[in-house]
């Protein structure tokens, strides 16, 4: 997928790779395998990015994904991202962050962007894969909720929306989601309390829907 990022690197509007800090804040951490790898590409070395694209693209794109619903949109996220990174590879300050938290950082802000703009998009769906073992009855109501499920959370508010996918699908703690959304974990808990809530209404009226359905002669 990112292939062409590793290999035709454009130029984008630029942005910092991370805030610089001001004098007395806490040392850097030890360097990770992710920074050895940016040492390497702030010295323009092409094979350590194409070696960090490999590593973290994948993740990226699901991330991007869940967000848009868009598999070309979120292709191209991605690789924004990653071009970003290059573009900018001078100007980094290495340890004082993780490289995920950056990227999915970008990632998120990007995919809310284009959330915003107004969308002729249609609505992709990827079918599932059957389970020979299950009976048709079980992989349609499971394929209802998954359907959704995702319908749901498209309906939450953009920061809701990111935070739940953030917790859920990423598994990431509160502190590591406010990091990623430049925001408090206050503000985090109260975004993941509203979207469950929010996720719940939704889901229990469709719910009760599809079960009316599979009872139906």
């Amino acid at each position: 997928m990112m292939a062409a990022a590793a290999s035709s690197l454009g130029v984008v509007a630029p942005l910092p790779f991370v805030s610089r800090g001001d004098a007395g804040s806490e040392p850097a951490r030890a360097p990770s395998e992710d920074d050895l790898l940016l040492m390497r590409i702030a010295a323009d070395d092409r094979d350590a990015f194409a070696r960090l694209v490999e590593r973290h693209a994948d993740r990226g794109f699901a991330l991007a994904l869940r967000i848009l619903k868009n598999s070309d949109d979120a292709e191209d996220v991605v690789q924004d991202s990653f071009l970003k990174l290059w573009t900018h590879r001078k100007r980094m300050e290495i340890g004082r962050a993780k490289f995920s938290t950056w990227l999915y950082r970008v990632i998120t802000n990007r995919c809310i962007d284009l959330r915003r703009k107004p969308a002729m998009d249609d609505i992709e769906t990827a079918p599932e894969v059957a389970d020979e073992a299950e009976d048709a009855l079980s992989r349609l109501h499971r394929a209802s909720m998954t359907s959704l499920l995702e319908a749901a959370l498209s309906r939450l508010p953009d920061q809701q929306r990111i935070a739940v996918i953030l917790s859920y699908h990423e598994a990431m703690s509160n502190a590591e989601i406010a990091e990623v959304m430049e925001t408090t974990v206050m503000a985090v808990e109260s975004l993941l309390k509203r979207g469950r809530q929010q996720l719940r209404k939704h889901l229990v009226r469709s719910e009760d829907d599809i079960r009316q359905s599979f009872t139906r002669n």
